[in-house]
């Protein structure tokens, strides 16, 4: 099995990626020390950078990213020893969290041909902590490589983004997102499918709802809002259940985590986690609780901005339905949902819907409180007379 076999759909990307290894073995030209990978979410940005890792770190050499050798396996495990995987669970990255990555970028590589540094999410760096990572871009040693990974390339600084080699991964078919799901996770093939359309090829999205029937009854009852609200009160009930599921979420995702990260530095710092700690220990906590709240804040407005999406893509079905396009439902499992919409409501009025969903995803990006975002989004959504 090929480190490729995983990116799904980006048959020219791959190209690309698979003729840069060739020509960084040979000494010819077409490799670069700088890439930025882009593409829409779930389109397998880092899938794709972490198979490019891997591939230039194969030791087989008749096949560069065969999949089985310790190269490969242990690049793509995110263990090995000259693969650095830099990504942030918190809103941005900070300038202490780019420093050491510098430093690191300018060491030789110990095991394999290439040190690659593969930072997820660049577009989460503000303009200073660019900058900071810009002199190493610039001028990097000859056998480090930078694979940046972004939704698109104005995400980035353009004095990044002009010294990196840009790829481009476009939205899968969604019956290529489902055979993976086929043949990697044995799924059924009518699920596997209903799940990439729902999850609009997102592969790791997909894979959840496919796998999670809580996942999917969530989905559910959140595509039946819209039909539920008549007014301003409904519209507010809804805004506010939103911001709980969101809230339980998030929690649910990262409280497991917090409470042993805080129980491993208690016993780092050798304190009782029942006992009062000392006045110079608590520094230390302190930055950890703000981290864990750091983090908590982007998992939130991640639930949230998921469920935009889908609202997105269920005004989408419902356009659909009215202009009466010959295009495929997204959202097949709503299709009563969607037909209801779609006689109860112009043209007209499901793009301003779209569009009051697309500006909640912009406030919520800009930091504006959560509940307002949403009860403004909710109040948009109501029936218009």
């Amino acid at each position: 099995m090929s480190v490729w076999d995983e990116v799904v759909g980006q048959e020219q990307v791959v190209a690309t990626l698979r003729d840069a290894v060739a020509a960084a073995r040979s000494g010819g030209p077409g490799m670069s020390h700088a890439w930025l990978v882009t593409g829409p979410p779930g389109s397998g940005r880092s899938v794709a950078a972490r198979a490019f890792a891997a591939a230039l770190q194969c030791t087989d050499p008749d096949e560069p990213g065969c999949g089985h050798c310790q190269g490969c396996t242990t690049a793509l495990a995110g263990t090995h020893g000259d693969v650095t995987l830099v990504g942030t669970e918190k809103v941005i990255f900070s300038i202490d969290e780019i420093r050491p990555l510098v430093s690191q970028a300018q060491r030789a590589p110990s095991q394999g041909r290439w040190r690659v540094m593969l930072m997820e999410d660049a577009d989460r760096m503000v303009e200073r902590t660019s900058n900071v990572l810009l002199k190493a871009i610039e001028e990097p040693p000859p056998r480090t490589v930078w694979l940046l990974c972004a939704p698109s390339p104005e995400d980035v600084l353009t004095t990044i983004r002009s010294r990196c080699r840009a790829v481009h991964l476009r939205v899968p078919d969604p019956r290529a997102v489902a055979d993976l799901l086929v043949r990697r996770d044995g799924l059924p093939a009518d699920v596997a499918l209903a799940a990439a359309r729902a999850a609009q090829s997102h592969i790791g999205l997909a894979r959840r709802l496919a796998r999670d029937p809580e996942a999917r009854e969530r989905r559910r009852r959140l595509l039946a809002v819209p039909t539920s609200i008549r007014g301003v009160g409904d519209a507010v009930l809804a805004a506010a259940d939103l911001i709980e599921i969101s809230t339980v979420d998030a929690r649910r995702a990262t409280e497991e985590r917090d409470a042993a990260e805080r129980a491993e530095l208690l016993r780092t710092l050798g304190a009782d986690a029942g006992s009062r700690l000392p006045p110079a220990l608590r520094g230390q906590v302190k930055t950890l609780e703000d981290d864990q709240k750091r983090r908590a804040t982007r998992a939130q407005r991640d639930v949230l901005d998921r469920a935009m999406v889908d609202l997105l893509s269920l005004y989408r079905d419902v356009l659909v339905v009215q202009l009466g396009a010959d295009v495929d439902l997204v959202n097949t499992d709503a299709a009563e949902e969607v037909r209801r919409l779609a006689a109860g409501s112009t043209p007209e009025q499901s793009v301003r819907r779209m569009d009051a969903v697309g500006v909640a995803r912009e406030r919520l990006a800009a930091n504006v409180a959560p509940l307002l975002a949403v009860e403004a989004m909710m109040v948009a959504l109501r029936p218009q007379g």
